[in-house]
């Protein structure tokens, strides 16, 4: 299916590995330009180099990069200096650690609100005048499931987050959504990735348990019986970027392998 997006030009938060990078991976795929961003150059300059490898790219569509820290000033603005107006946004930080809340002070919520609500919505507040005013855009936040289901380790992401969807329901319902503009979030559950290791060490602390007895628990709670791949989930990404999604809007968007227990 042409999901028609090609030519377009995406934003695409956290981007060197994990999700974001099968986020970008699978627009450019699409023959979208994609500007890819993330603290780390090394990291971020291989990511770059793999997706430019891509057999599957289209050589029309190309990869640019800026190794910065989404979350501060001074790193969106060097974003916003390589380019200013984008078709497709795709805001992603990495999630807060796993802890204890009565471990946390105020400044480790003050970092988890900024980086996981505040930097999205200044994202969305800087680009989407634009593509309403071209008649198209998409935004994606990379949320988590935990905004469904709360997992008592991740007090921090579990507000930071909560709070992001509560300002996406409200925005994406205003005049944007006749403007061509769509705001979704997507809800990864347990895909294989370094913040997945991360939960998963911290379980193993917690209960005393090895990492590979956690691990295999965790697996058989899922219907699905595995962990999730970031190409599978760079897929969903791109379909909701689509011309065919432009009906999907404000929505949160699960992805778990069914791991949710509710019908809602």
């Amino acid at each position: 299916m042409d999901f028609g997006i090609g030519g377009k030009w995406a934003l695409v938060c956290g981007a060197s590995k994990g999700l974001g990078f099968g986020c970008a991976q699978a627009l450019a795929r699409e023959g979208v330009n994609v500007l890819i961003v993330a603290r780390g150059l090394e990291a971020l300059q291989a990511a770059a180099e793999k997706i430019e490898a891509d057999p599957l790219r289209p050589s029309a569509a190309s990869v640019h990069l800026v190794a910065a820290d989404i979350t501060s000033v001074e790193g969106r603005e060097a974003v916003f200096a390589k380019r200013r107006d984008f078709d497709i946004v795709v805001t992603n930080a990495g999630g807060p650690p796993p802890g204890d809340f009565r471990d946390w002070d105020r400044a480790d919520w003050i970092k988890a609100v900024d980086a996981n609500m505040l930097t999205p919505i200044e994202l969305i507040r800087a680009t989407v005048d634009a593509m309403a005013a071209r008649g198209y855009g998409r935004i994606i936040n990379i949320t988590s499931s935990a905004v469904k289901a709360p997992i008592d380790i991740l007090g921090l992401s579990n507000g930071a987050r909560s709070g992001l969807t509560g300002f996406v329901a409200g925005v994406s319902r205003s005049k944007l959504a006749a403007q061509g503009v769509t705001i979704n979030n997507l809800l990864p559950g347990a895909f294989d990735t370094d913040r997945l290791k991360a939960v998963m060490s911290g379980a193993s602390k917690k209960s005393g348990l090895n990492i590979e007895a956690v691990i295999d628990a965790r697996k058989k709670t899922i219907p699905a019986q595995r962990f999730g791949t970031a190409e599978e989930f760079g897929a969903i990404c791109a379909f909701l970027c689509s011309q065919q999604a432009g009906y999907v809007n404000g929505q949160n968007v699960l992805a778990d392998g069914g791991a949710y227990p509710g019908a809602f």
